[in-house]
């Protein structure tokens, strides 16, 4: 099995570990449920084109295939499951030597998670150039926050005020905030980080992918492989206001990381309605009892509308940010711990997050009856909103 990175995927930074919890997991109910062999994370380029990364998917699928052979399933958190969709697509072309097909044909099921089918008006931000720092600090700030737990509330307080006046250009504040995080890494791992981050700001191809107009574009030329089955995890974080912010917490860190997630959750809102999914009756079921009732387009994990996550078979829909559902939750007495990327106060915790990924084995295990045909995304026009 292989876990594709998203937009803050930063899997090739060696012991940050982007999807540490799901991989352990994973690996020890895996074989329970029909998933026998290795569970790996991709390397990727965070903000590189979707046929870049999808490239560097092929190139680890091929490792993959030369090492241990066998079927492949693949688990695309955020813009990590775009990639997946697109190596999968009929005679697509790729820029790599590898033989694309024979990678494309081992994949026997894919699962997204939180992934932007139609796009996000986060895109709309951080494709500026206020928006393409931005998106440097808020890469750090969540590799530092593997590391260490939390960021420094001066930190978060710093960027919190930033976002709130996007249109200010606070350069000065930027650089102090991404110099002030680096300097707590040590020199060999800063010089990494550097190196990294440089990439990033040298390759932003993948933002102006994930508006909601370049999504169009992608899903008119794009299209599933007959043959292997497609599911998604819907992930909606509940809105921030006052019972958001007493369930996030009475500390400083909380209050100050939840008003970080407020302004966010602002930006994701408000997909235009010429580009909203359309929804069959099987999903709105399944989004129906995990949320009451179909979300209106506003509703997102604080990166992602949510009703743009809709692709394929239902397998889960949960409240949960964007961070969430792969395990960077507040749990800090977990072994290993959780550690959040921010104080949402939407609830998830281990005990959902283990069901989650359950759901989601048991789905690429094959144990559940396929429902794609008349009742998948593309199918059907039979659209329920209510």
């Amino acid at each position: 099995m292989l876990l594709v990175p998203g937009f803050f995927g930063f899997a090739n930074l060696g012991d940050f570990a982007y999807f540490a919890h799901v991989q352990d997991l994973l690996t020890e109910i895996g074989p329970s449920l029909g998933l026998d062999g290795v569970v790996r994370v991709v390397n990727t380029e965070p903000t590189a084109s979707i046929p870049r990364r999808a490239a560097l998917l092929a190139e680890n699928i091929a490792e993959m295939l030369s090492d241990v052979g066998g079927e492949v399933c693949i688990v695309g958190h955020s813009s990590g499951g775009l990639d997946a969709r697109l190596l999968l697509a009929p005679d697509v072309v790729l820029p790599t030597a590898l033989d694309v097909e024979r990678c494309a044909r081992s994949v026997r099921a894919v699962v997204t998670v939180a992934t932007p089918h139609y796009g996000t008006p986060l895109a709309h931000l951080f494709g500026s150039m206020f928006g393409q720092e931005l998106l440097r600090i808020l890469s750090l700030a969540t590799i530092y926050t593997l590391r260490t737990g939390r960021l420094p509330i001066s930190a978060v307080l710093k960027l919190a005020r930033v976002l709130r006046r996007p249109g200010s250009r606070p350069w000065g504040v930027l650089d102090q905030l991404f110099l002030q995080l680096l300097a707590d890494f040590s020199g060999n791992r800063r010089r990494a980080m550097e190196e990294f981050f440089a990439n990033v700001k040298s390759d932003q191809d993948l933002v102006a992918q994930l508006a909601p107009a370049g999504m169009e574009l992608f899903n008119a030329s794009t299209h599933d492989r007959p043959g292997v089955r497609f599911g998604c995890v819907a992930t909606r974080a509940r809105p921030p206001g006052l019972a958001t912010l007493g369930r996030a917490g009475l500390s400083p860190y909380a209050q100050a990381t939840h008003a970080l997630f407020a302004v966010l959750y602002r930006f994701a809102a408000g997909s235009p309605r010429d580009h909203r999914p359309r929804i069959t009756v099987e999903h709105a079921a399944v989004l129906r009892r995990a949320y009451g009732r179909v979300p209106d387009l506003d509703a997102n994990d604080g990166v992602v509308p949510t009703l743009s996550q809709i692709w394929g078979d239902p397998v889960d829909a949960v409240w949960a940010d964007h961070h969430d559902v792969i395990g960077h939750f507040h749990h800090p007495t977990h072994v290993p711990p959780h550690f959040d990327w921010v104080a949402s106060g939407t609830g998830f915790d281990r005990h959902r997050f283990e069901a989650l990924w359950r759901n989601v084995a048991d789905y690429m295990g094959g144990s559940r009856g396929s429902a794609r045909g008349a009742l998948a995304m593309g199918g059907s026009a039979r659209g329920l909103w209510r």
